[in-house]
């Protein structure tokens, strides 16, 4: 009996060590912190986690991605170790707040619009689409 219920056990387990649970973002600052890191990381299933999911956000992070992915081995080395640089966190009303930042790689900055959607502070991206205009 033993041996049929060990080998059946053990896609289970594995499944079950397989999926990571994140942590749901306590506030605005914390979900664009966990969003950014993991971003530059290349930790997308993270990243994800964090990302307000419709189909203009799902579109601009397929596209951060692939530009990701393109990088060479040594310059995403570069993205994962460096710093987060907030440089303004303006709330703008209570389900919503823009998050300023550059990383310590690349000064560049970016602006993404942090949002509260059924009690989740989740990352909406379309904030880059209008920094851009």
């Amino acid at each position: 009996m033993k041996k049929f219920i060990i080998p059946a056990a053990i896609p289970f387990l594995l499944l079950t060590s397989c999926e990571q649970a994140f942590k749901p973002a306590e506030d605005a600052q914390d979900a664009g912190r966990e969003f950014i890191r993991a971003s530059l990381d290349g930790n997308y299933e993270k990243a994800g986690f964090y990302l307000y999911a419709d189909s203009t956000n799902n579109m601009l992070f397929d596209k951060w991605k692939k530009d990701h992915e393109r990088l060479d081995h040594e310059e995403q080395k570069k993205y994962r170790n460096a710093d987060i640089l907030p440089v303004d966190i303006r709330t703008v009303n209570d389900s919503t707040t823009s998050y300023t930042y550059a990383n310590s790689y690349k000064k560049d900055t970016t602006t993404i619009r942090i949002v509260r959607i059924n009690g989740k502070w989740l990352v909406d991206l379309k904030e880059i689409l209008n920094g851009k205009q």
